[in-house]
């Protein structure tokens, strides 16, 4: 019995022995040696370029950014109290010379440059800015024939795929990091109003704003943003603006145009809660559901109504407004997307037209000046476009401050992008022309404001 047991113990280890020696033997070839992504970085780093952004102070910034925790995230410094500077990355989108990047990258900036990835330098125009997705578009100077980066589909994209992060953390140089897609359609970041991001743990740094993150083809998946970190520095959660809505300015900026227009909804949404989930008879919490509709607006239009829960559009699935709002903003105006809804229990589709927002009334648009505080902003009128283009909910008269620039008297008396002005000096603001007229009274002891913002009436008083 003993001798058996031994003779089938011999046998079974002439067959291990050759798999292990098998599994454990030298490598005979490079590519056994080692496994590289140098082929993917050779292929896409021609295409990633380094944004040098500055402008010259012409009066006092505001003193946050004298604050070098602040200077360091956003990677802008002042050089002698005269000039402001601001590094990030970008990525040629275009062999004419289109450079995608980072809106805060070069907010503000009048001079830019790019340094490609073989050290040549060119001066470049800011094309269209687009400040809701945190995008804008560069165009190289006097042309050429540039590497382009491919774009991808990141609606392909699924967590786990391997990404790698090309860009200027730091102002150190072109650098990659490797990583994974951590989570798709992440919202609620905070970033910009279509918050549909891509997170990875591909380190990302200051510098990298605007740098590229390729997948495994080295294609273009989405446009580095903005990193979460309380100290600055990278910690493996990193945020991508997809590259779905990359295309869209792109293509608005290939085609002339210095703003992005976007379907318009007309319908104001909020999140499904649990207990709404239990209240409609939905298994858990998901979609948008739909608390008030606009007249003519394209949700009323397609029958639209208060009560519905929006579960997909186009057949991809929504489990908040921000999806609905990215899944929208993904299309070029014309035609009609096909939205998914729950209705009193019951799933129907209805199709909405891709419409701009109309401009009524027009936004007569003004620069105000003098001794006010309103001086250096700018000012429209309330409608439907502008309320979309300005992000602001809510707000059904008065009128809207548009543009407040760095350093001016608005900003430093607090005055915010997208705030409504309803009064000043209790005179009511009804049209632009009105906050003119108010503000064009000479010096005055005090000034009364009464303001709209963020879904609240703020009144202030400043001193003349």
């Amino acid at each position: 019995m003993l001798r058996c047991l031994m003779i089938a113990l011999a046998v079974l280890s002439s067959f291990v022995a050759p798999l292990h020696a098998q599994t454990r033997a030298v490598p005979d070839s490079r590519m056994q040696v080692t496994l590289s992504y140098s082929p993917i970085v050779k292929k896409a780093q021609p295409s990633v370029v380094n944004v040098y952004a500055s402008r010259v102070e012409r009066r006092s910034s505001n003193p946050l950014f004298d604050d070098p925790v602040f200077r360091r995230f956003f990677g802008e410094q002042r050089r002698g109290g005269q000039t402001a500077q601001s590094l990030g990355s970008g990525v040629i989108v275009d062999t004419g010379g289109l450079v995608i990047t980072n809106h805060h990258v070069i907010e503000g900036m009048t001079n830019v440059k790019v340094a490609l990835a073989d050290r040549r330098e060119f001066d470049a125009d800011i094309v269209l800015q687009d400040p809701r997705t945190d995008l804008a578009v560069l165009r190289i100077r006097n042309g050429g024939n540039f590497p382009a980066m491919e774009l991808a589909d990141s609606d392909g994209l699924e967590v786990g795929d391997i990404v790698l992060a090309l860009g200027n953390p730091f102002g150190v140089g072109q650098t990659v990091t490797q990583g994974i897609v951590s989570a798709l359609a992440r919202t609620q970041v905070g970033i910009t109003d279509y918050g549909f991001f891509i997170q990875t743990d591909a380190a990302i740094n200051p510098g990298n704003s605007g740098g590229a993150l390729v997948d495994m083809q080295g294609r273009l998946v989405g446009v580095n943003s903005a990193i979460f970190s309380q100290s600055g520095g990278s910690v493996g959660i990193g945020f991508a603006i997809p590259v779905n809505m990359v295309k869209l300015v792109v293509a608005a900026a290939k085609g002339g145009v210095r703003q992005v227009r976007r379907p318009w909804l007309g319908a104001t949404l909020q999140g499904v809660s649990r207990e709404i989930a239990e209240s409609l008879g939905m298994d858990r919490p998901a979609g948008a559901l739909v608390s008030d509709i606009q007249n003519n607006s394209p949700a009323a239009q397609a029958g639209l109504q208060r009560g519905d829960v929006i579960t997909q559009v186009d057949g991809k699935e929504v489990d908040d407004p921000e999806g609905v709002g990215y899944r929208m903003g993904v299309r070029a105006l014309g035609g009609s997307v096909t939205m998914t809804l729950l209705r009193r229990g019951k799933a129907t589709t209805i199709d909405v037209k891709l419409a701009a927002a109309p401009e009524t009334p027009p936004r007569e648009e003004v620069k105000l000046s003098g001794r006010n505080p309103f001086d250096g902003a700018s000012a429209v009128n309330i409608s439907p476009a502008t309320l979309e283009e300005l992000s602001v909910e809510g707000a059904k008269e008065g009128v809207i401050i548009a543009e407040v620039p760095q350093g001016s008297t608005a900003a430093n008396v607090g005055l915010q992008k997208g705030d409504v002005i309803l009064a000043v000096n209790d005179r009511k603001i009804e049209r632009t022309a009105d906050l003119r007229a108010a503000t064009n009274v000479g010096r005055q002891v005090y000034w009364k404001l009464t303001i709209f913002r963020n879904g609240q009436i703020i009144t202030s008083v400043l001193g003349g």
